[in-house]
């Protein structure tokens, strides 16, 4: 059987990193570090009213070492920040990360000695999430933001990802 190189219909081009962006863009692993509230609306949006899964995103994990996002949901105080970075260690790269809610992105109305002012001041973020709590739709919509970036993402590591290293404390 001859095979015809001259004929376009037999090549599938693509560049590799679209094609390994394609699978993580659909193939994401969460992992809940739920700490108040939000972790409620999480619950909610892997529930089958609003269906995670039809982004992508139904396996979720409790084992960061099969997790490739992590999703912050909730108040995080200084006794946690020592958890909270030795589970985003654990994580395998890629890795990305998810700030749900007020209390994740700034410390919300909790400004005081024990709460952490927004957990990127620990790990990096990739897409915050609005709301006290937010909404299952707002977190489909940091979903579906966080899947366009890894759409458009080179094949590197978290660390050259990220504009600017996470500072510890």
């Amino acid at each position: 059987m001859a095979v015809d190189l001259e004929s376009p219909s037999n090549f599938l081009t693509t560049r590799l990193r679209q094609a390994v962006n394609w699978g993580r863009k659909y193939s994401l692993w969460p992992l809940p570090f739920g700490t108040a509230c939000c972790a409620i609306e999480f619950m909610s949006t892997v529930s089958s009213y609003n269906d995670i899964s039809r982004f992508g995103a139904e396996l979720v994990r409790f084992s960061p070492r099969q997790s490739d996002l992590m999703i912050v949901a909730g108040t995080i105080s200084y006794k946690m920040v020592p958890i909270l970075k030795t589970v985003y260690a654990q994580m395998c790269e890629p890795k990305w990360v998810i700030s749900m809610g007020v209390c994740a992105c700034s410390g919300g109305f909790y400004k005081n000695y024990g709460t952490l002012q927004g957990i990127d001041h620990i790990i990096p973020v990739d897409i915050y999430v609005a709301g006290c709590p937010p909404t299952p739709e707002n977190l489909l919509n940091g979903l579906t933001q966080l899947q366009d970036k890894v759409a458009r993402e080179g094949l590197q590591t978290a660390d050259s990802r990220h504009a600017r290293p996470a500072a510890g404390r």
